[in-house]
């Protein structure tokens, strides 16, 4: 009888173990939830970053927003983060950074509480360039990020950013 139970109770351990691993995998990328964030993504980095339509994207910057970045520190608020973008992406003169997302290496899972959506968190890598008049497009580097959206009275919202790993094309 014990020997009965403890099968009983190591199949049902085993499946639970399935249950949450496939409940928690990585979306594919013809998944709605996979082309919403990248959808948001668009309008983050090719409307905001790229060509400094910052109104596009301000409904998407949480006000409490945290911005981790390994190279120059953090920023706690949609504030901050504007001014930064204002001051260092949109008001660099003549030599306009760009960011692409290196294809095939975004990455998106899912967040539930109690099996109703919350949020997803996304991972990539993106490349970043420099545009300069009567110019090619150039490298200037590489870095990873995640990416905390929470999902709000049926809006998207950007919560936390990690932005680490920026390195030099070469390396």
């Amino acid at each position: 009888m014990k020997t009965v139970s403890y099968f009983r109770i190591s199949g049902l351990f085993i499946l639970m173990l399935l249950f949450f691993n496939i409940g928690q995998a990585q979306m594919e990328s013809s998944s709605e939830l996979y082309r919403t964030v990248l959808k948001l993504d668009s309008i983050l980095f090719e409307n905001g970053f790229n060509n400094c339509e910052l109104k596009e994207m301000e409904h998407l910057i949480a006000p409490d927003l945290e911005f981790y970045h390994d190279q120059s520190g953090i920023s706690t608020s949609k504030e901050e983060f504007f001014k930064a973008i204002e001051q260092n992406i949109c008001g660099s003169g003549d030599k306009k950074p760009i960011r692409k997302l290196v294809a095939d290496s975004m990455e998106v899972f899912p967040l539930y509480n109690n099996g109703v959506l919350y949020g997803a968190i996304q991972n990539g890598v993106h490349e970043f360039y420099i545009k300069e008049a009567h110019k090619e497009l150039y490298i200037t580097g590489i870095a990873k990020f995640s990416h905390v959206f929470i999902l709000q009275d049926s809006k998207w919202q950007l919560k936390r950013v990690l932005s680490y790993d920026h390195r030099s094309p070469e390396e």
